[in-house]
Parts: C-alpha cells; structure tokens; sequence
C-alpha cells in the first residue's frame, strides 16, 4: 500500500466530545515495528476516561487516535524485527496514550516488542479483548506478589475486566482462589474457578475469619480501589502477606497494614507505553498467556454487542452505563 495513502481511524478531536471517524494519513513502518492490519480493537473504561479528560496519566495529545489493545493480522515487518512475518495473527497492548497511535483505525504501526502470537483458539474479538488486563493481572499476581501453589488469594471485583482473567490465572497458578462480586455475579465467579464472596452482605472481618481461619490471605489482589483497598490492608496475613492494587491512587492509611508487617505493590501497566522501558516484558507476557488460552486454561467474557469504528461512541456509552456483559471489542472488519 503506498505511503501516501489513508486509512479510516476513530479521531478524538475535542475532550468531552464522542470520537469521529476520519479519513487519516497511512502509518510509516520504522525500525522495531511492524504494520498490522486491525481486526479488533478492545474497550477499556481509560478511553472512556481519556475521551472526558479524567485520566492525565495517560498523558494523550489531541488529536489522538483512542483504543489501547488491539488483535490483527502483520502485513509487514521491518528489516531489523525477527519473530514476525506477514500474515501473522497477534495481540497486544500497543497505544492509545503517550502520543502513540490506537487500534481504533484500519491499521497501525506497532513495536513488535509489545504483542504476541494470536492464541489459536480464540478469534480475535476474544484476542483484544484482555490484553490490558492480562498484562495488569499477570504483573500484580506473579511480578509483584509471585503468587505460586497452595497460595490463598483474594480478588476484588472477580467479575470484572481485570478481575475475571486475575482469577483464572491465579487457579492456573496452583492458588486457593476467593473473589468477591455482589449476588448476581456469583454464578460467573464461580464458573471462572474461585470461592465467591458477597461483599454486600459479609463483611471483611467475617469472611478473613470463614475463609482464612481469621489469620487472612496470602495474596489480595485489587481491582477496585478506595475503601476496599483500605479493607485490604486488614485482610491479608501477617509478616509474609502481600497487598496488589491496579487503583491505589487515594490517600490511603499504611498504619493496618504496617501493623501486620505486609506489604503493598502497585499496578501501572502503561509504563512501557509511556516510557518506551521494558516494552519486551508485555511481549514476554502475552506469549505465556497464549499457551494458557490454546490449553483452554483462560477464556475471555467478551460482550457479544456488534459494535464497529461507525458505532464507537455507542460502545463508550455502553461502558459508561454498565449496559454491556461483558469485555466490548470493536470490529474493524
């Protein structure tokens, strides 16, 4: 395809305004990268949040093209990249902060350093829907927490993005695994292989003491943030308890947790994105996750809503509501 050519992207113009799909300049391939064609871009609640002007962090320019995670097919590599030849199916986390360019477009110039071989059982609707949360749940349990065998771990929020795919890696880990969810997501929580907990209705000294013997988990791994992040801190075990949260960033008393001699780590998985640093761990990542998905070890819930680069802002909206049932993808066809 000529270098002067355009491709179709979803465009955020204005912050507080929906994205607009735009005719825009074809990517240049450069060292380290490859061109992929998008097949599907997954939806995460940081473009809804990038779209309002709520997420500074991600530190995006306007106009940017959204959309972090991304499942398509290489249609070229550059000369220095190995590994990857065109008509290679992957996935991976690649943009949409940091002035890097999103998966909401026809095409997009990735470093080959951050995705992944597609895995062979999913479609690639399921493949962009988890990388973000793949990444976040792989470098809260095993990075940080080296969650391993025989572990017990608790997850908040197990029915959700991150939560859902924390809890089937943690069974694939050997752990014990507990989550807590409402009433209604107690059917799915338990389908993904974890104890699940009310937390409407048991409260956190009730269920440290039915669950761990009143002494508390190895490992909380959180995906809420707030209160229960400061419930957190007084459920884990003591002297060898460790305490992960992907939204510790409130203010937040340590003093429960100093006094049970544990430990805390936090979550940011757009580092690589923003830094340029470590980019080949996400790459490193997604590899393992896809032998554990073609063993039928990790299965994405992915909502079945038929949303394309024409109806992006019907799927933000669907997030912000809560209307969907799962992880939105867009397909770019």
């Amino acid at each position: 395809m000529s270098p002067c050519a355009e491709m179709r992207a979803a465009v955020l113009h204005e912050y507080g305004e929906p994205v607009r799909v735009v005719d825009v300049p074809f990517p240049k391939l450069k060292a380290g990268h490859v061109l992929v064609r998008v097949r599907a871009s997954g939806v995460n609640p940081l473009d809804t949040k990038i779209r309002i002007d709520a997420a500074a962090h991600s530190r995006t320019t306007l106009p940017a093209i959204l959309g972090i995670d991304l499942a398509g097919v290489v249609e070229a590599a550059a000369a220095d990249v190995v590994g990857f030849a065109p008509g290679d199916e992957v996935y991976g986390m690649t943009g949409g902060v940091g002035g890097v360019q999103g998966s909401l477009a026809q095409y997009a110039v990735v470093d080959a350093q951050l995705i992944a071989p597609k895995p062979k059982r999913w479609t690639f609707k399921e493949a962009a829907a988890v990388p973000l949360a793949v990444v976040t749940a792989w470098e809260g349990l095993v990075d940080r927490a080296q969650l391993g065998a025989g572990d017990t771990v608790l997850i908040h929020g197990g029915a959700g993005g991150v939560g859902h795919v924390a809890i089937q890696l943690a069974v694939a880990r050997g752990a014990s695994v507990f989550a807590t969810g409402t009433a209604t997501d107690e059917s799915a929580i338990r389908a993904y292989g974890a104890t699940a907990i009310d937390y409407t209705s048991t409260s956190p000294e009730n269920y440290v003491i039915e669950h761990t013997g009143g002494v508390g988990f190895d490992v909380i791994f959180d995906t809420v943030g707030g209160a229960t992040l400061d419930a957190s801190f007084a459920s884990v075990r003591r002297y060898s308890g460790h305490v992960v949260s992907i939204l510790g960033w409130g203010t937040h008393s340590l003093a429960p947790l100093s006094f049970r001699g544990a430990t805390y780590s936090g979550v940011f998985s757009l580092l690589p994105l923003l830094t340029g640093e470590h980019r080949d761990h996400h790459g490193a990542i997604l590899r393992e996750i896809a032998i554990l998905a073609d063993g039928g070890g990790l299965t994405p819930n992915v909502d079945p809503s038929p949303f394309t680069l024409d109806t992006v802002p019907d799927a933000h909206h669907a997030l912000e509501t809560r209307t969907n049932t799962g992880k939105i993808v867009i397909d770019i066809g």
